[in-house]
C-alpha cells in the first residue's frame, strides 16, 4: 500500500476577490451543458488554485484530471487494449482520459496551445456528455458527463473563433492592483504554505457551505420574457449563430438555482451577459474584446421594452424553450440528460464502461477491404488541404489520419495497426510454429497530418531616410492585418526594426493582436540605416528555439539602402547587408524583400538584396499595409 496522500489544496473560498471568477466556474458546476468555462488571464494570476480548488466543493469527491498539452488522441478518447488483443486475440476498448473524469473536472490549462483537433473533441463531449470511439477496428460509446475549465493567457495567442464560441462562458482573471489586497492574497498564500492542514482548517466553514450549496441548487425555470430577454441582448451586441442565446439562457437558470430561487430573471441574464457575450460578440482580431456594463444596459433596456411591446401585441416567445432550459435541435447542440447539478452523471442508458468485448479480432479483419480503415501506401503520404487560409500536412505529429506498412526512419509506430495486422497474420495459421507475436511485415507507422504554421518576421527600416514613419505606420498595419489569419490559425509574427547604429526586436513571436497593438504603437524613428543589423537581428529571430515547429518568414520592408556597417565590415554599409543575405539563404530560411523604393532615382538596391538573400523580390514603390498584407500572402500561399 502506498504511503503517498493526496496533498491538499488551497480552499477556493480563501482565494482573494476573483468574485466574477468564482461565480462563472459555480455557474459552470451548476448547469454541465454550458458546455465548459474560459478563464483568461496573465500567468500567476490563481487560475490552476481555483479550478483545482471548485473540483474539492463538487459532491462525491470527483475526479479531478488535468490534460497535458503533449497528451496523444489516443489517451485523451481511448483506443484499443493492446493486452487483450495479444493475449486473447479480441478487440476490447482501453479506456482514456474522458473516461477517467466522468463526474469530475478535466483542466486543460493553455487550452489555446492545445490541438485544435483534441479541443474539439473536448468541448463536443463536454456539452453531450458522451463519449463515441470509432477507430483501429473498435466502436464504443460511453458516459462521459464532466465540467470542463480551460485558462490561456491570450498574450500567447487566441484561441480560434469556432472554437472560442463553444465555451459556454469566459471570464478575464486580473490580478488585483491595490496594494492592500495584494498584500492580503500573498499573507493567505504563505499561511497555506506553512500549515496546510490548518489553513485549510480555517476555511473549513466557508468550504463545508458551498459545497452545501452545490449539492443542493436546482437549475431556475426560464419565463418567456427571460428568453425574449435573453434572444433581444444576443442579438443586438451582434452574436452570431444561437449558442450565445442558449448560454445566457442556462447561465441566467444557473444563477437563479445558485441564489436559492425557482425562476430567472431579466436581472439574471444582465448579471451573466458578460460571461456568455464577451468572448463570442469579438468576430475579428481588430474588435475589441469583452462587453461593457454600459452596452449590456442600453440592449436590455431596448429588450425589455421590446418584451413589453411584444406581450401588449399578444405576441407568443420567440424562443419557445421550456421550462429550465429544454433541449434543443443541433443548431443549438442537442442536449440530453439530467438538468440538475449532479446531472454530470449522464443518462442513465448510457453504457457502463468496464472494458467491454467488442468480439474477436476476425470479425473485424474479415470486413470488406472498403470498410476498413484506410491504411495503404497511397496518397496519404502527403495530405493537404485548405481551410480559412490554414494548411494541414502530414507530420511527426498531430491527429491521426491512418497507418500504413512502416517505412525506414519511421519514428512513431502504429501500435493498435501493427497489433491488428499481427493477430491477421495468426488467425488460422499453425501458432506452434509463430515464433513471435509481432513480425517485422506486421510493422505499421501511424500517418498524422496537422497545421502549417508559420512564423512571419517582418524585418523594418526605422531609420531617418525619408518616409520612414510611413513605412512603420504601414508594417504595423500589415501586421495586425496578419494577425488576422493567425487568428485563424497558429501563425505567429515578429517584428523588428533598425535604425541609428543598430537593431532591435520589437515584438517578440506571438498570435495576440492587443500584445502587437501595444508593443507597435510609437515606434521611435530617425537615425542612420544598419541593414545588416536589422537582417541578422531577424534572422535570429527566424532560427531562435523559440520557433520551433513553426516555418518562418523573413519578410524585409526597406529600399535596399545601407548607411550603417556593423564593426570589422569594412565600413561597405550596403556590402554588410549583401553578407547578412547570404547568412539567410545560408540558414534556408525562406525570405522576401518588400521593396518601398520609389522617386525617379532608383538604385535598385532591392533587387540586389534579394538575389543574394535568395528571395522573392516584390516592389510596392511607397508603403502602404495592403501592399506589405498582399506580399505576404503571396509568399505564403
Amino acid at each position: 500500500m502506498s504511503n503517498e496522500t493526496t496533498p491538499v489544496g488551497f480552499p477556493f473560498a480563501a482565494v482573494v476577490g476573483m468574485d466574477e471568477v468564482k461565480l462563472a466556474l459555480l455557474l459552470g458546476a451548476v448547469e454541465p451543458h454550458l458546455g465548459g468555462v474560459l478563464l483568461r488571464g496573465q500567468k500567476g494570476s490563481a487560475k490552476t488554485t481555483l479550478a483545482r480548488g471548485l473540483a474539492e466543493l463538487l459532491p462525491g469527491a470527483p475526479p479531478f484530471v488535468e490534460l497535458p498539452l503533449g497528451a496523444t488522441e489516443d489517451r485523451v478518447v481511448g483506443t484499443l487494449d493492446l493486452g487483450s488483443a495479444l493475449r486473447d486475440g479480441e478487440r476490447r476498448f482501453h479506456p482514456g482520459l474522458l473516461q477517467d473524469v466522468d463526474g469530475g473536472v478535466l483542466y486543460v490549462d493553455e487550452v489555446n496551445l492545445l490541438a485544435d483537433h483534441l479541443v474539439d473533441v473536448l468541448l463536443d463531449v463536454a456539452v453531450s456528455g458522451v463519449n463515441r470511439v470509432e477507430r483501429e477496428g473498435v466502436s464504443w460509446v460511453h458516459r462521459s458527463r464532466f465540467l470542463l475549465i480551460g485558462s490561456m493567457n491570450p498574450e500567447e495567442g487566441e484561441l480560434r473563433p469556432q472554437l472560442l464560441d463553444r465555451f459556454g462562458l469566459s471570464v478575464d482573471v486580473l490580478s488585483a492592483e491595490e496594494p492592500s489586497v495584494r498584500a492580503d492574497a500573498v499573507r493567505r498564500r504563505l499561511a497555506f504554505d506553512a500549515d496546510p492542514e490548518g489553513f485549510t482548517a480555517e476555511w473549513a466553514g466557508e468550504t463545508e457551505a458551498l459545497r452545501q450549496r452545490l449539492s443542493s441548487c436546482r437549475v431556475g425555470s426560464l419565463p418567456d420574457e427571460v428568453v425574449e430577454a435573453a434572444a433581444r441582448l444576443a442579438s443586438s451586441l451582434g452574436a452570431d449563430g444561437l449558442r450565445a442565446d442558449l448560454s445566457l439562457c442556462r447561465a441566467a437558470a444557473a444563477l437563479a438555482g445558485l441564489e436559492g430561487r425557482e425562476a430567472a430573471s431579466v436581472e439574471d441574464v444582465r448579471r451573466v451577459a458578460a460571461f456568455a457575450l464577451g468572448h463570442r460578440r469579438r468576430r475579428g482580431p481588430f474588435d475589441e474584446p469583452g462587453v461593457s456594463p454600459s452596452e449590456i444596459d442600453e440592449a436590455l433596456g431596448g429588450a425589455e421594452a421590446g418584451a413589453e411591446a411584444g406581450a401588449e401585441a399578444g405576441a407568443g416567445s420567440a424562443g419557445g424553450a421550456p421550462a429550465g432550459g429544454g433541449s434543443e435541435g443541433r443548431g443549438g447542440e442537442e442536449q440530453s440528460g439530467d438538468r440538475k447539478s449532479g446531472g454530470r452523471r449522464g443518462s442513465a442508458d448510457a453504457p457502463e464502461p468496464d472494458r467491454p468485448d467488442i468480439g474477436p479480432l476476425a470479425d473485424v479483419l474479415s470486413l470488406p477491404a472498403s470498410d476498413r480503415r484506410r491504411s495503404s501506401t497511397g496518397d496519404v503520404s502527403r495530405s493537404t488541404g485548405r481551410s480559412r487560409g490554414a494548411q494541414t500536412e502530414e507530420a511527426r505529429s498531430g491527429r491521426v489520419i491512418g497507418s500504413r506498412p512502416v517505412s525506414p526512419g519511421s519514428a512513431r509506430i502504429a501500435v493498435g495497426a501493427t497489433v491488428l495486422a499481427a493477430a491477421e497474420r495468426r488467425v488460422g495459421a499453425d501458432t506452434e510454429r509463430v515464433t513471435a507475436l509481432v513480425e517485422e511485415r506486421d510493422l505499421r507507422e501511424v500517418v498524422a497530418a496537422e497545421r502549417r504554421s508559420h512564423l512571419i518576421v517582418l524585418c523594418v527600416d526605422a531609420s531617418g531616410s525619408m518616409g520612414a514613419e510611413d513605412r512603420v505606420a504601414a508594417a504595423r498595419s500589415a501586421v495586425l492585418r496578419l494577425l488576422t489569419d493567425a487568428y485563424q490559425r497558429r501563425d505567429r509574427v515578429a517584428v523588428v526594426s533598425f535604425s541609428g547604429l543598430g537593431a532591435a526586436v520589437l515584438l517578440r513571436p506571438t498570435g495576440s493582436v492587443e500584445v502587437a497593438r501595444e508593443r507597435l504603437e510609437g515606434v521611435p524613428t530617425g537615425g542612420r540605416t544598419p541593414l545588416a543589423e536589422g537582417i541578422l537581428t531577424a534572422l535570429d529571430v527566424c532560427t531562435s528555439p523559440g520557433s520551433r515547429g513553426l516555418s518562418p518568414v523573413l519578410v524585409v520592408v526597406s529600399d535596399g539602402r545601407a548607411t550603417e556597417a556593423p564593426s570589422g565590415a569594412g565600413g561597405d554599409p550596403f556590402g554588410a547587408a549583401l553578407e547578412a543575405a547570404r547568412r539567410v539563404a545560408a540558414a534556408g530560411v525562406p525570405a522576401l524583400v518588400v521593396d518601398v523604393e520609389s522617386g525617379q532615382m532608383a538604385l535598385g538596391l532591392g533587387a540586389e538584396l534579394a538575389i543574394a538573400m535568395n528571395a522573392r523580390h516584390i516592389p510596392i514603390g511607397r508603403p502602404d499595409p495592403e501592399g506589405i498584407d498582399r506580399a505576404v500572402r503571396s509568399m505564403l500561399d
